[in-house]
């Protein structure tokens, strides 16, 4: 089993490429199955989400090849409406398939999806939306059998801006008969992504800023190219790295409206940041993080979940209390327990972590138990005092491309054995 080790307290200094987002490549791989035609994706991540996405897309019956940060898929001869539940229970955003293969076959098979435990993450959304379209739903056995006569546009309203829903409705109403407006859609910037990649493709999709999204079914989409946005939480997380050892760095490949409701969060830490053209970000650390009053997760606009648990571990060492609020998934405090092997002093109730800055973090043996979970703990172990052996790293993998690479370039002590 891989293991990172960490040897703490190595001012980070110097330049970073921020890699391209995850949690956009994966929608819009997903969205390439509609296209009867070839698909050119440039600035993807080779993380090993992208390669489980690109099994099942083999497996469907595209062709796919991969090179230099481009992946070009090719779906003309797709054959096959059903995803194994091995491929399946690797990833858990491969739900995302299900709305991509019911447009383009109008069936599919696949069973519930696997991924990080993150406690309930329920997609009653998705199938509820996916019934208002038309599909026929049968769950049996772990299984979701689906199947339409054809998609018929509809008027959804959803109870919680679900990023997942948004995204599998939106790919099973683009070519859907008629119109479907979608009330309450997830904002993010990755949703943004999606709908320029589709409308690239043909599609006639519009958003407004009230997160109406409103889809006119087309009878085809065609191929394009498309460039993804950088990964926003991967620029958090390295700006987190910077913030716990007093570090300066560069940060290349960062849209700064995706990360509005982040950077007074650094700026209230006593971090300065500098925005310049070119997408480049500057993070100047005081030599000590300073505590933050409050930390709420929201949907986009707001405090992103996936940024908590790094952001978390920049606090250990702060200057005073600072509180979170998870509001978004009932179990991400898992991370806490093993920050607390390094030293730290947290305490949870229910949806609220307190954390109380301590001077010095120690290095210990860490597991990682979820993706942005490990990153907290890569962020606690540069900042601690001494060697840290974090395990679990096929879930840092998941999100973070040569993550320990890009750490040792600016200066940390960081190896993978």
């Amino acid at each position: 089993m891989s293991k990172l080790i960490i040897e703490g307290l190595h001012r980070l200094e110097g330049e970073i490429k921020v890699q391209g987002a995850k949690n956009s490549i994966l929608p819009i791989l997903a969205a390439s199955i509609i296209c009867e035609d070839e698909c050119v994706i440039h600035g993807c991540p080779n993380i090993s989400d992208v390669q489980v996405t690109i099994k099942v897309l083999e497996h469907l019956g595209c062709k796919v090849s991969f090179c230099g940060g481009t992946i070009t898929v090719n779906s003309k001869n797709i054959s096959k409406n059903e995803i194994p539940q091995s491929l399946m229970r690797e990833m858990r955003s491969s739900i995302i398939f299900l709305g991509a293969l019911v447009s383009r076959k109008k069936s599919a098979k696949l069973s519930f999806p696997g991924g990080c435990e993150l406690g309930p993450r329920p997609i009653d959304l998705h199938l509820e939306g996916l019934r208002q379209l038309g599909l026929k739903i049968n769950e049996k056995h772990g299984f979701l059998e689906c199947e339409s006569l054809g998609l018929i546009g509809s008027n959804i309203a959803l109870s919680f801006p679900s990023v997942g829903a948004t995204e599998n409705l939106i790919l099973a109403a683009v070519k859907a008969k008629g119109v479907t407006v979608l009330t309450n859609a997830a904002k993010e910037p990755e949703i943004m992504d999606l709908i320029l990649f589709l409308n690239k493709c043909g599609a006639k999709i519009k958003y407004s800023e009230s997160g109406v999204i409103t889809i006119e079914g087309v009878n085809k989409l065609h191929g394009t190219e498309h460039k993804i946005i950088p990964d926003r939480i991967a620029a958090v997380t390295y700006m987190a790295c910077a913030a716990i050892t007093s570090g300066s760095l560069v940060l290349k490949n960062v849209v700064e409206d995706n990360i509005s409701s982040i950077i007074p969060i650094f700026e209230e830490a006593g971090c300065i940041i500098k925005m310049f053209c070119d997408n480049i970000l500057i993070i100047d650390s005081p030599e000590r993080p300073y505590y933050n009053r409050l930390i709420r997760t929201m949907p986009y606009p707001g405090f992103p979940t996936d940024a908590q648990a790094p952001v978390m571990a920049m606090t250990t060492i702060a200057d005073g209390t600072s509180m979170f609020v998870e509001n978004i998934f009932s179990n991400r405090y898992k991370h806490v327990g093993e920050l607390l092997r390094l030293g730290a002093d947290i305490k949870v109730e229910d949806k609220v972590a307190i954390v109380e800055g301590v001077k010095r973090l120690y290095g210990a043996e860490v597991s990682a138990s979820d993706l942005r979970g490990a990153a907290s703990l890569i962020v606690a172990g540069l900042g601690a005092e001494g060697i840290t052996k974090i395990s679990g790293l096929n879930h840092i993998d998941r999100g973070y491309e040569n993550i320990e690479k890009n750490l040792s370039n600016v200066g940390a002590v960081i190896r993978r054995v």
